[in-house]
């Protein structure tokens, strides 16, 4: 069986890629993890892989994968490179690699809705994983909307909130309101890092990420 969590955003460079490097450097000692990017677009200058390589100490990284030029969306990337993206091409790509005991971070490119090709999205490839779903959010104005908007979108398709990390200066009006109307827990806030290193990344996750152990509960024991 398949088993993790699934790493998306409320949009484009909300920090999933710091948030799925923290999962693994708060729960390396707990599970063997294993992080995968399916599509990663924009190659020639982001590489999100590498980043959690360089994060949380070269963990067990699934290298197989899409990667695209153009930092734009993976539908438009694939037609613009001359290719096409399927959930099933994407799934193709764990063949020979779905460790049973491994627990897997998967994180998403954009959104849940972000378009992988003309019919299928985000939320096609994490309903076929069938994994529970961290949503990184902003903590700042709009940050409601937009998260509430998500966990709607993943309950309208049975897809279980594992939990949200909120990013940026702590805001305790949006956090509450997100819990509140969004019946979500915010596991953490996790602050923007200046700089970010691999050991202010650890002295955060070890103390203040999901203090209370929800998301290994739920989804990584």
């Amino acid at each position: 069986m398949f088993r993790g969590v699934f790493v998306t955003g409320t949009d484009t460079n909300v920090g999933k890629t710091v948030v799925s490097a923290a999962l693994m450097v708060r729960y390396r000692a707990e599970a063997p993890l294993k992080y995968w990017k399916p599509v990663q677009t924009g190659i020639e200058h982001d590489d999100d892989a590498r980043e959690v390589a360089r994060l949380a100490g070269m963990p067990a990284i699934h290298d197989r994968g899409v990667r695209l030029p153009h930092p734009v969306s993976p539908h438009l990337a694939a037609r613009l490179a001359g290719t096409r993206i399927t959930v099933r091409s994407l799934l193709e790509h764990l063949d020979g690699d779905a460790d049973a005991g491994a627990r897997w971070v998967v994180e998403g490119a954009g959104g849940v809705l972000v378009p992988i090709n003309e019919r299928e999205t985000m939320a096609d490839l994490i309903c076929a994983l069938d994994l529970p779903v961290l949503i990184a959010a902003r903590s700042t104005l709009g940050t409601i909307n937009h998260t509430l908007m998500t966990i709607e979108v993943l309950r309208r398709r049975m897809l279980r909130v594992a939990g949200v990390v909120m990013v940026g200066e702590p805001n305790d009006e949006n956090r509450l309101a997100i819990e509140k109307y969004g019946a979500a827990e915010v596991i953490a806030e996790m602050p923007r890092f200046d700089p970010l290193t691999p050991e202010a990344l650890e002295r955060w996750a070890s103390t203040a990420f999901d203090r209370s152990g929800v998301l290994f509960v739920g989804a990584l024991r």
